[in-house]
């Protein structure tokens, strides 16, 4: 997982993505810079209060990244209630457009940082032995946010999150991470919260543009693809899923092998592969002896058809 320099620059369509433009290899952070007033200290030798708002965009998709995103503002800062923010799934594109502009045009009070789990990462997690579930990666996502922004000096004392499922238990742990701040976890947060608004449509943007500007690294992929949503639902992404499938290696890196809509199709209309330790209790078992006429060998020399050429 790597973290891009804390600067403003990147690609003209999101300033969060690899500029130049660049496959999404591996998950990545990208901070704006700090907000001035950050590093203000008052006569007490104490800096501005902070508060943080996390949410996320692309929890869902079968193709494309998940975002996470943070962003913040000091605690008495009164204008972001002017600023328009809120769930950026009720937001028009050219409103969510403007809206980023904004993240960015208050440098003196307003930041904001995203972390991108590329779609390879998410499959890798959740397909490990033992499995990295989604709301743990999810979880990850936040914890190393806010761990990010702690340690580039931001003074936070308050967080608010959009639910991941039950609240209670969700907001204990980051509470019990966070000890000198005060963490809010509820659904519709991002309805609820400005800051959290302002989170949900850095999030939202940021994994637009992804999809809008995916780099394929498979040779013969043209682009301008029509991917749809990314939802196993939208239509247009079940004909793109219909038609892209490689019988022999599957789909781009852009798909999250792990969602079963992909399985179920590379199971159906992929050349089948039997792998030899599919349904084995333990890897000593793929050493246990062959039965029948190979009594005696080993079951992963028989597997892989090796035979002894001599004596030792």
């Amino acid at each position: 997982m790597e973290d891009s320099e804390r600067e403003g620059g990147g690609n003209q369509q999101h300033p969060a993505l690899h500029s130049p433009p660049s496959p999404l290899s591996q998950s990545y952070t990208h901070h704006s810079p700090l907000p001035s007033l950050a590093h203000q200290e008052d006569s007490n030798g104490e800096k501005t209060k902070f508060m943080v708002g996390i949410d996320e965009a692309g929890r869902g998709p079968a193709l494309g990244p998940m975002v996470y995103a943070a962003a913040y503002c000091p605690v008495d800062w009164e204008q972001l209630s002017e600023l328009g923010f809120n769930d950026s799934k009720v937001l028009t594109a050219d409103t969510r457009t403007k809206l980023l502009g904004t993240l960015s045009a208050h440098p003196t009070h307003l930041g904001w940082s995203v972390q991108v789990l590329a779609p390879s990462s998410i499959s890798q997690g959740m397909l490990a032995r033992p499995p990295t579930n989604l709301n743990v990666q999810s979880q990850n996502a936040t914890v190393h946010i806010l761990r990010s922004l702690l340690q580039a000096g931001l003074n936070i004392t308050q967080i608010f999150v959009d639910a991941l499922g039950p609240s209670v238990p969700y907001q204990k742990y980051l509470q019990s991470l966070f000890p000198s701040a005060e963490v809010t976890v509820c659904p519709k947060a991002d309805s609820i919260y400005e800051i959290v608004g302002a989170a949900s449509v850095a999030a939202k943007t940021c994994r637009d543009a992804w999809m809008e500007s995916w780099v394929w690294e498979e040779e013969g992929m043209p682009p301008g693809q029509e991917l749809g949503s990314g939802y196993p639902s939208d239509p247009k992404t079940q004909a793109w899923i219909a038609n892209r499938l490689e019988k022999t290696f599957g789909y781009p890196r852009l798909v999250r092998f792990s969602w079963a809509p992909i399985r179920l199709s590379m199971e159906k209309h992929g050349h089948v592969v039997k792998w030899m330790d599919d349904n084995q209790a333990s890897v000593a078992k793929s050493f246990a002896s062959a039965t029948g006429r190979d009594k005696g060998r080993c079951g992963l020399a028989k597997d892989l058809g090796l035979r002894s050429v001599c004596d030792i």
